[in-house]
């Protein structure tokens, strides 16, 4: 994630490097501030994720089974799962065009510099993934980036077309697979037991050796979620970044008003629809039968649901009066990799060995507050931090080791522009 002060005046908003008149760069604070609000939506389901494990085929903790408690999740189910990792996938799509630019305007080769960063990225995210979150993304991120560097050449029209053309693949392949589980053709293997859930749970309430113990002994099944279930959709997702990228679409919102009402028209009632199946189906412990139908709702409903979210937020933005969510939600989103790592240490420190081993002892709503509370630290902290530095910490390593040099570590004094 790119980063410059650029001598506007101290009210100009922050965000991500574009091309402006003249051969000029300035920052816009659109990307930024939707990628902070996508950095929510993940940190809420995280959040979830890791306070429980009792996932999947129906499992639900029995000292968490009021009705308060199912209503609870049914709605973070309804609202947040599979929407927020979309939006951050489409906005590394969108990214990516901007640090191909921004190597072109240095005189450097793009594709050594993007090829280290994935190899940052990776290496970041083996740590993450072994030490403090068994669920990460950046290592499919890293891989599939390369994928994306190779097809970096292709024509924004043709981008969102295989980009349609993947979630509609996803969900035939996921109706396919529930259908021959259903005809007998096919055994996908028992659901995770309650005994499961119990076992898992006090290895992560353990110690040191526990805690990682557990979370390597998940990576197996995880990956394979991630690659299914993620990664596919998130490649789906870096090519409309990568076509609206192209297009340079968030340099401007206000020129796309008229799109963003009609993604709103579309995506709320179909994609909140979609969801309301999903999460009723996904609930139900019927096997692989009804996941698949679940699943290939979700593929199909849940980018719709993604976009309206991102258009009521760029309408937000654009529309002059809450510029404080702006001014707010952008620190944090050019800190997005600092703030996800920082959320996931968080997490283990609440939830596992590592600290307070609170894993199965708190109940859903407390759960999204403490998530709510520690998002707004995060907001305020982001703030501070980037008012004397050029970028986060994380991302200073990152921006050094993409572009092999050292990158400065203070920000620059503002001063009018003229």
């Amino acid at each position: 994630m790119s980063s410059t002060t650029d001598g506007r005046s101290s009210t100009e908003r922050t965000g991500e490097r574009l091309e402006a008149g003249q051969g000029q760069v300035r920052r816009i604070a659109d990307v930024d501030a939707l990628r902070g609000f996508a950095l929510l939506g993940i940190l809420l389901v995280n959040f979830s994720v890791m306070a429980t494990t009792h996932h999947g085929g129906g499992l639900v903790d029995a000292s968490f089974d009021g009705p308060l408690h199912q209503a609870w999740r049914y709605l973070s189910t309804v609202l947040l799962e599979s929407k927020f990792y979309l939006l951050f996938s489409f906005l590394f799509g969108y990214s990516f065009t901007l640090q191909i630019r921004s190597a072109e305007r240095a005189g450097a080769r793009p594709v050594p510099r993007f090829l280290r960063r994935c190899a940052a990225l990776l290496v970041i995210g083996v740590l993450h993934a072994t030490l403090l979150y068994p669920g990460d993304i950046l290592i499919t991120y890293s891989i599939l980036g390369v994928v994306l560097l190779t097809v970096r050449g292709i024509r924004p029209r043709t981008a969102v077309r295989a980009s349609i053309s993947v979630f509609v693949f996803c969900a035939v392949a996921f109706l396919v697979l529930g259908w021959l589980t259903w005809a007998g053709h096919l055994d996908m293997g028992g659901d995770p037991s309650r005994a499961d859930a119990l076992a898992a749970q006090e290895a992560l309430r353990g110690g040191f050796g526990s805690v990682v113990g557990q979370f390597v002994s998940e990576q197996p099944g995880g990956a394979l979620m991630t690659v299914v279930v993620q990664g596919t959709p998130a490649f789906a997702a870096f090519l409309l970044g990568l076509a609206a990228g192209k297009r340079k679409v968030l340099a401007d919102p206000l020129r796309h008003r008229d799109l963003l009402r009609r993604i709103q028209r579309v995506g709320f009632p179909v994609g909140l629809a979609g969801s309301v199946v999903y999460a009723h189906l996904a609930k139900s412990d019927t096997g692989m039968e009804t996941t698949g139908l679940a699943m290939a709702v979700n593929m199909l409903t849940a980018p719709l649901l993604s976009a309206a979210y991102a258009a009521t937020v760029l309408r937000m933005l654009s529309g002059g009066r809450h510029d404080r969510l702006g001014r707010a939600l952008a620190p944090a989103g050019r800190m997005a990799l600092t703030n996800y790592l920082t959320q996931s240490l968080v997490m283990a420190l609440l939830f596992t060995g590592y600290g307070f081993a609170l894993v199965g002892r708190v109940a859903p709503v407390l759960v999204t507050a403490i998530a709510l509370t520690l998002f707004a630290v995060q907001l305020v902290i982001s703030r501070w931090w980037l008012s004397t530095h050029a970028y986060g910490p994380v991302e200073w390593v990152l921006r050094a080791v993409t572009n092999a040099r050292r990158p400065r570590w203070r920000q620059r004094a503002r001063t009018e522009s003229g």
